[in-house]
């Protein structure tokens, strides 16, 4: 790669006709920049002569074209050796830097799994994240929803373990899944091992799309069991067989002709975008996720969304050996030969046009049309509600982003602030934060203090990441859990930090600490409450609820690691793993500080030099 070329100049075609003069032919990624050396697009070309070229023209070009080059003061180039690694360089630095002119895929969460564990008696459970875990792994699924329903289903089916292999390790007696026959009781003997690994090749057949003959085997099972007089094993294995059926029946749409895909539907309407995604595994429906790339002008064409859209989701993802799509795309080998370079193996982009594969994409269409329809009302109504909102507290506008804090803790301790984030498409989870209160000189239960932490931590943070606001970070409304106090307190920090342009509101209940009566609290003014049934007075107390659930939630987790810290936490060289083993071997981490040195060399996993550094720690530090 080449570095980069840079240059200010005033903005407009004759800045990027400057330009096209230091460029050849190579491919390569190219970045449009305004006067404020904020990036405004990202794209790639084969020929970055040509492609720049194209913007110098005065004509030709739709409207959003035409104002971002408009607004571009510079440009910045990098040479790629082939078109291919312009693509791939070109997404990732779209997800980098979110550029104002690209289609941006907004909602990028890993989907989960299922995960068969390597054991002697292998559990099968969700997984989400990197495949870091030993053992085999079976996905995407669309949600942890349908996840949980698979695994339901599949331990109805196949009676397989869901405990942690400590739990199986240490328990003497069966636990409630044997007895609500969800589990074949490996850990107390209820089942050999043989048969056992038997169940667990079948489940994984299931999983693999291979179960062709496993109802014929099990009616077969069902009928020895029964010719031996064995009735209780052959009802169990009849309760199999109808599990097995409401499984299958339970998957939806089961392609015969389409064994693995990810089908890909989108729908445009009005400037704004949904995108559905369907994963077929195994012959299997895994479910479907909608997505709502933001587009930001209704002159875009299909096949750029659709493009940027895969690009971006599958920067992070392994994606399926079939893409079926919905619309023609500018450069579908192009496209197939980078995600079949990143996978490692051969993936197809098809526009299917007749048979299954053109149902499927029928079907995700008709589901991405829908989805958008709702997401629009949604909208809608969420603006009416902005907008009330703002004539309710005398706003300049209807605001776009609304921050909303709570504090949580039992008399003072595991303390925690929580920030949601609403705005005009409902809450933006990924914009809420969670703060550790650090204040030592903080009295225990100090909510003023614990507000004044968070609001300051904050806003500096704010200050000295977005000192211009020109990020849509910074909010048109706060709303503060309190009364006149609270107000008070947060308007006196925010003055310290000389900001004073940010309105706050107090939002309290009334005397009798009923939902419905709550009073609002704003500096210099007189307090006021809204009609009982008025939509703006339940939108706040939904934003209101929304933040104490979060803060509550933070509070619990924070609790729940506390409780379960002990002193090994803190001891070099000691994981999750060996401390595991400690615990199992002594009974609790008090014992292994009193162990000698000989002891904690006979535990499994512990070396000697591991057992010398657990040793040195407690007689040094305790």
């Amino acid at each position: 790669m080449s570095a980069d070329i840079t240059s200010a100049a005033p903005s407009g075609h004759d800045v990027i006709a400057g330009f096209v003069k230091t460029l050849d032919g190579s491919p390569g990624v190219y970045r449009m920049l305004d006067a404020q050396a904020r990036v405004l697009y990202v794209g790639k070309a084969r020929n970055l002569k040509a492609r720049v070229s194209s913007y110098a023209r005065p004509k030709g070009h739709t409207g959003r074209i035409l104002r971002m080059i408009s607004e571009t003061s510079t440009m910045m180039f990098l040479t790629t050796k082939t078109e291919t690694e312009a693509l791939l360089l070109e997404q990732n630095l779209i997800k980098q830097l979110k550029p104002k002119y690209n289609v941006l895929l907004r909602d990028d969460k890993s989907f989960p799994n299922i995960l068969v564990t390597e054991h002697g008696y292998p559990m099968i459970k969700k997984h989400r994240g990197a495949k870091k875990e030993k053992g085999r792994y079976y996905g995407p699924f669309a949600s942890a929803g349908a996840v949980s329903r698979s695994l339901a289903q599949l331990q109805r089916v196949f009676l397989l373990r869901n405990c942690s292999d400590n739990d199986f390790e240490t328990r003497t007696r069966p636990c409630l899944q044997y007895q609500i026959k969800r589990c074949s009781g490996p850990c107390v003997g209820k089942i050999s091992q043989a048969d056992y690994l038997d169940n667990v090749r079948d489940a994984e057949r299931y999983l693999s799309g291979k179960s062709t003959g496993l109802q014929a085997k099990l009616a077969v099972d069902m009928q020895a069991a029964s010719d031996e007089l064995a009735f209780e094993k052959a009802a169990a294995i009849r309760d199999r067989i109808k599990a097995l059926t409401n499984l299958q029946g339970a998957q939806g749409i089961n392609p015969r002709s389409t064994p693995e895909a990810d089908v890909i539907a989108l729908h445009l309407e009005g400037g704004q975008a949904c995108v559905q995604v369907f994963f077929i595994r195994a012959n299997q429906s895994w479910g479907n996720r909608d997505f709502y790339p933001r587009v930001g002008s209704a002159e875009i064409e299909a096949s750029e969304v659709l493009e940027a859209f895969i690009g971006q989701f599958y920067d992070s993802k392994d994606p399926a050996r079939q893409l079926l799509v919905s619309h023609p795309l500018e450069n579908p080998e192009l496209l197939a030969e980078a995600l079949s370079e990143k996978a490692g193996r051969k993936v197809e982009v098809l526009l299917p046009q007749r048979g299954e594969k053109a149902e499927l994409v029928d079907s995700a269409l008709r589901n991405a049309r829908e989805s958008l329809a709702r997401k629009m009302a949604e909208s809608a109504a969420q603006g009416k509600l902005l907008k009330g909102l703002a004539e309710a507290f005398e706003l300049d506008g209807p605001p776009q982003r609304i921050e909303v804090y709570d504090n949580s803790h039992i008399s003072g301790a595991h303390a925690v602030g929580a920030m949601i984030v609403a705005g005009p498409e409902g809450f933006m989870k990924n914009h809420y934060r969670k703060f550790n209160i650090k204040g030592e000189d903080i009295t225990p239960g100090d909510d003023f203090g614990m507000m004044k932490e968070v609001l300051t931590r904050r806003f500096k943070r704010l200050l000295k990441e977005d000192p211009t606001r020109k990020e849509g970070l910074w909010p048109d409304l706060l709303l503060i859990d309190g009364g006149i106090g609270q107000v008070s307190a947060v308007r006196a920090i925010l003055d310290k930090l000389e900001i004073t342009d940010v309105p706050m509101v107090g939002v309290a209940k009334g005397t009798d600490r009923d939902a419905g009566k709550e009073e609002f609290y704003r500096t210099g003014q007189r307090p006021f409450a809204l009609r009982h049934n008025d939509p703006v007075l339940y939108f706040v107390q939904r934003l209101r609820d929304e933040a104490h659930r979060f803060a509550i939630g933070t509070h619990r987790a924070k609790r729940s690691k506390a409780i379960g810290a002990t002193p090994l936490d803190d001891v070099p060289g000691v994981g999750a793993t060996r401390k595991r083993a400690l615990l199992q071997h002594f009974g609790s981490a008090k014992a292994v500080g009193r162990a000698a040195l000989v002891d904690l060399k006979a535990v499994d996993g512990i070396s000697s030099t591991i057992a010398e550094t657990i040793y040195d720690y407690f007689h040094e530090n305790g």
